[in-house]
């Protein structure tokens, strides 16, 4: 089975709230488990909100962590 590969769009242009880990990761240019291992031990520059189980990236503290202006 084929890694499912992500097409992410610009931050100055992502309309969603947040983000899934995958695609926040790549926006940071981290590994989706560094972002996992910051949701778990909340050590990391920004916190994930928890959404039945899952991590959501929020899309402002992305944009304010890399410096993106909308």
């Amino acid at each position: 089975m084929a890694a499912k590969t992500i097409q992410p769009v610009a931050l100055e242009q992502e309309t969603r709230a947040a983000l899934p880990t995958p695609e926040a990761a790549h926006h940071l240019n981290r590994a989706q488990q560094t972002l996992r291992l910051w949701a778990c031990y909340e050590d990391g520059p920004i916190r994930p909100l928890r959404i039945n189980g899952r991590l959501a990236w929020p899309t402002s503290e992305l944009r304010r962590l890399l410096g993106v202006a909308l």
